[in-house]
C-alpha cells in the first residue's frame, strides 16, 4: 500500500484528519469532548505520520493478534472487526518489519495525514428567531419534496454518520442520537471545530420554526470524530469511523466523508481505505464524499473517485434559483451564479453536483455560520440519501445512486464546468 494523503472538503474554511473504535448505539451516551489534537500541524497533508500503522489481517482473531503482537513493541490504538479486519497502532519500522512477516497478515500500511480543505473560517456566527430556509436548500428543491422543508413538517425516519470533527450535541437544531470518537487523546465526539456541525445542519437540520432547515429534517444524526480540534486526522482514524458506521450498518444507511486524499489504490483489496469503504458498502451504507476543492481532475483524489461512492462537485448559487441572476458576494466567491464553482473538483467521477458556494448551517456554541466547498455540496447530497432511504429502506447504495443520478437536473449552466461535462444537479422534489 502506497503513501495515502487526505483532506476535507466542506466549505471555504479550513483542514482536517482520522482513526477508529467500536461500540454500539446503545452504548453512545453524549459525553463532552476535551480540546484534544494529534500534533499533526507540522507534517504536510498527506504526509507518513512516523510510527502509526495500520495492520489488515487475513487470519486470526484481531484483538488476540494484536496483543500477541505487543511483544514486538506495538501499542495499539484501535481494533478493527468490521470495515477491516486488523487492528492500527503505533510501532517502530523494526517492529512494522516483524508484524508484516507474521503469515496472519496481509499486509501492514504507513499511517497518513488527512486534513479538512475548507476555503475560509466563517466571518461571524449569527443567531435566527425565526427560521431561514438555506438558498442551498431551495436550490435542491427541497421544500417541494413530500417532507416540505419549511413548513414544521415533523422529522424523517433515516440516520446520518457525519465523519468529520464531531458534532455539536447539543444544538437546538440538530437531533444527534450518539456518535464515536476515534481520535486518540480526547474523550467525545462533540464538536470543538464547528466543521461537522456544518455539514450536519445542510444534511438534517430540524424543520422547527427557528434556525435553519435541511434537506432530511430532523434525520438522527451520528457523530463520527475522525478530525481532531486543529482539522487533523489519519488514515487510521478514518479506518476507526467507517469500521465503527459498518458495525452499525443495520442502523447506519448514510455516511458523509467531506474528505479527500491521495493514494496508490489497489481496489476493494488494498487493505486500507478502499478495502474498507467497499465493506460499508456491501454492508449497505451510502457514502457520499467532497469531489475536492483544487479545481483540477478528481480521478487523481481518493475517496471521491472510488466508484462505489457517491462523489460531489460544487455549484455556485446565491439566490437558491435557477437563471444565473444571483449577485456573487465579495466575501463569499466561487463564480458566477448557476455556474460550477471555480475551486471544485471535476471529472469522470463525479456523480451530481449541489449548491456548495455561500452555505448558512448549524455552528458550533448553538450558532449559525457560512461556509463555502465541496464539502457542503456532499452534504446536501447525504440528505438527499437519507430522504430517500426514508422511504425506500431496502434500497441497496447502487439503487439509490441510480435513483438520485436519475432525478437529478440540467437546469444550470451546463457549459461551465472546467470539462464541459452536463452533471446531473441534486433535485429531491420528487423524493
Amino acid at each position: 500500500m502506497g503513501p495515502v494523503r487526505f483532506r476535507v472538503f466542506p466549505t471555504l474554511f479550513a483542514m482536517l484528519l482520522l482513526v477508529v473504535a467500536v461500540s454500539t448505539p446503545a452504548q453512545l451516551a453524549p459525553a463532552r469532548a476535551v480540546r484534544g489534537e494529534l500534533g499533526l500541524q507540522r507534517l504536510a497533508t498527506g504526509a507518513v505520520i512516523p510510527g502509526s500503522y495500520v495492520v489488515d489481517l487475513r487470519a486470526g482473531d484481531p484483538a488476540v493478534v494484536a496483543a500477541e503482537h505487543a511483544r514486538f513493541g506495538v501499542r495499539v490504538d484501535r481494533i478493527l472487526r468490521t470495515a477491516l479486519r486488523g487492528y492500527t497502532a503505533r510501532m517502530s519500522a523494526d517492529a512494522a518489519r516483524r508484524v508484516a512477516a507474521d503469515p496472519r497478515v496481509s499486509r501492514v500500511t504507513p499511517d497518513r495525514v488527512f486534513r479538512d480543505s475548507s476555503r475560509q473560517i466563517p466571518p461571524g456566527v449569527f443567531r435566527y428567531s425565526s427560521q431561514q430556509i438555506p438558498t442551498g436548500i431551495r436550490r435542491v428543491r427541497a421544500p417541494e419534496s413530500s417532507t416540505h422543508a419549511g413548513v414544521d413538517s415533523g422529522t424523517v425516519n433515516s440516520d446520518v454518520a457525519i465523519l468529520d470533527t464531531g458534532v455539536e450535541l447539543k444544538h437546538p437544531d440538530l437531533n444527534v442520537a450518539g456518535g464515536v470518537d476515534c481520535v486518540p487523546g480526547t474523550s467525545g465526539y462533540d464538536d470543538e471545530r464547528g466543521h461537522g456541525t456544518h455539514i450536519a445542519g445542510i444534511a438534517a437540520a430540524k424543520d422547527t420554526g427557528s434556525g435553519v432547515v435541511g434537506v432530511a429534517p430532523g434525520a438522527r444524526i451520528w457523530a463520527v470524530r475522525v478530525l481532531d480540534a486543529a482539522g487533523d486526522g489519519s488514515l487510521a482514524t478514518l479506518a476507526c469511523g467507517i469500521d465503527w458506521v459498518t458495525a452499525h450498518a443495520a442502523t447506519i444507511k448514510v455516511a458523509n466523508m467531506s474528505l479527500v486524499g491521495r493514494d496508490t489504490d489497489q481496489g476493494c483489496h488494498d487493505g486500507a481505505l478502499h478495502e474498507a469503504i467497499c465493506r460499508s458498502v456491501a454492508a449497505g451504507v451510502v457514502y457520499t464524499v467532497a469531489a475536492g476543492n483544487d479545481g483540477v481532475d478528481a480521478a487523481g483524489y481518493t475517496p471521491a473517485s472510488y466508484p462505489e461512492v457517491i462523489a460531489v462537485g460544487a455549484l455556485a448559487d446565491y439566490d437558491g434559483r435557477p437563471g444565473g441572476l444571483g449577485q456573487e458576494p465579495v466575501d463569499c466567491p466561487g463564480g458566477p451564479d448557476d455556474q460550477f464553482a471555480n475551486f471544485s473538483d471535476y471529472g469522470a467521477p463525479i456523480a451530481l453536483i449541489a449548491p456548495g458556494v455561500c452555505i448558512r448551517s448549524t455552528w458550533i456554541n448553538d450558532g449559525y455560520a457560512t461556509l463555502t466547498g465541496t464539502s457542503q455540496a456532499a452534504a446536501h447530497v447525504a440528505g438527499a440519501v437519507a430522504l430517500y432511504r426514508s422511504t425506500h429502506p431496502l434500497a441497496s447504495p447502487a439503487q439509490v445512486r441510480e435513483a438520485l443520478v436519475t432525478a437529478s437536473s440540467r437546469d444550470w449552466t451546463t457549459t461551465s464546468s472546467p470539462d464541459h461535462r452536463a452533471y446531473g444537479l441534486l433535485d429531491v422534489s420528487s423524493f
